[in-house]
């Protein structure tokens, strides 16, 4: 995607500032890779100053976190999740094709250092890659007081997806509790939030279960995407698309792009279909969408 077709800083604030209005009050920063963009510390900066937004997140791989991470906690950051899916060099360049565990490690590092208190970890388990990894990924969090937040695997990648190749949240949940005891639901859980989150036995941590494909939260899902090149969709995994910017290009941008967000919202599907004969994998990968 060329720089031209990316949505400008001035735009972003425009889009966020006429969702918030409707009742926004959530925004989170994903990919793709949002720190490959050079001009984030002063979006982040920007949306802070949005009234109405009560929690405003990022999710990305680590890999420049160490750079960025004071940065953009200075800027009014409040939530960091960062995607782990391995403790070995060799299965992280299985898995991403390239080198780089360390640095995501001490990005990590970097993030509880520089205050972000609220840290996740992101990991997707898949059989003969690093499914022997549920138990060391679990203590690295805990030992970090850090949430670790297994999903399960989506058709959404560029590669056709294995259904046989994915674990299920409750196969993790077992190897979980056969390590360290049951685990216990948390109370007082968002019903929006897609991960059904778990104290370990003995108080020390908690794990998140997204359990997209077994156990689909389609009933209770309210989030909105917007890509980068400026496309509203109400579902990961929709087939269309609300394009904003002829709304952001109108006299009257705010009451257009309001438009936009009721007509998506109104056309929210009822359920991705995953399980069924049904479903249709969207064109687009997850880093052109946005998780």
């Amino acid at each position: 995607m060329s720089g031209n077709q990316l949505l400008s800083r001035k735009q972003i604030l425009q889009v966020v500032s006429a969702g918030v209005e409707l009742g926004l009050t959530k925004i989170r920063l994903t990919g793709g890779e949002p720190l490959l963009r050079k001009d984030l510390v002063e979006i982040v900066g920007d949306l802070t100053q949005v009234e109405g937004i009560e929690d405003l997140s990022l999710t990305t791989n680590g890999i420049l976190l160490t750079e960025f991470a004071k940065p953009l906690f200075l800027a009014g950051l409040q939530r960091l999740t960062i995607s782990l899916d391995t403790l070995k060099e060799d299965t992280f360049h299985r898995l991403s094709r390239r080198d780089g565990l360390a640095r995501v490690l001490g990005g990590i590092e970097a993030a509880l250092e520089a205050g972000f208190r609220e840290t996740k970890l992101n990991a997707v388990i898949l059989k003969g890659v690093n499914e022997d990894e549920i138990v060391p990924l679990a203590a690295y969090a805990r030992e970090r007081n850090i949430t670790l937040r297994f999903i399960e695997s989506m058709p959404i990648g560029a590669d056709p997806w294995d259904r046989g190749a994915m674990v299920s949240g409750k196969e993790i949940q077992n190897t979980l509790e056969a390590n360290w005891g049951p685990l216990t639901a948390v109370l007082g859980q968002n019903p929006h939030a897609p991960a059904l989150d778990f104290q370990f036995a003995d108080g020390r941590g908690k794990i998140g279960l997204i359990m997209s494909v077994t156990r689909p939260f389609c009933g209770q899902c309210d989030r909105l995407r917007l890509t980068a090149d400026g496309k509203l969709r109400n579902c990961l995994f929709s087939l269309e698309e609300t394009d904003l910017r002829n709304a952001l290009e109108t006299p009257n941008g705010p009451e257009s792009l309001q438009v936009c967000f009721r007509k998506s919202v109104w056309g929210k599907w009822e359920g991705h279909e995953i399980n069924t004969s049904r479903f249709l994998k969207p064109d687009r990968t997850m880093h052109s969408i946005g998780g």
